[in-house]
């Protein structure tokens, strides 16, 4: 991996989640492309509803490869404000463009302070060794 691989404009979590923050206080949040390469083939992609509350660290969705499944966590607690529901009929962007149209799902953060507290990207590569 490289270090395109790893975008400076967002922050990170120890589950491999990125989260970009929006203009209109609202994160847009994805799993970066070292959980999508270790997944590999995603074919089936569950997403929080919207309006539903969501808790840091809470599984919230589910991402299904070919190779096992895995649980989407919640990065910050708050209320899911979007989905990317292309993600239904064409869960591969989540391994085409990660970062882009393979988004998963928005919040508008309770505690936007709580952002903070997420890894930069020289942190996230540096705790996957």
């Amino acid at each position: 991996m490289s270090a395109n691989d790893f975008p400076d404009d967002l922050s990170y979590t120890a589950e491999h989640e990125w989260v970009r923050r929006g203009a209109d206080g609202a994160v847009r949040v994805g799993i970066t492309a070292y959980a999508q390469d270790a997944l590999g083939d995603v074919v089936f992609v569950t997403l929080p509803e919207v309006g539903s509350d969501v808790t840091p660290g809470s599984a919230c969705g589910e991402v299904e490869s070919t190779k096992s499944v895995s649980d989407i966590f919640a990065p910050v607690a708050g209320t899911v404000s979007a989905r990317n529901d292309a993600l239904d009929a064409n869960p591969e962007l989540v391994n085409s463009d990660p970062y882009g149209q393979g988004w998963m799902f928005e919040v508008r953060p309770s505690d936007p302070a709580a952002l903070d507290g997420l890894m930069d990207a020289a942190a996230y590569q540096a705790q996957l060794g």
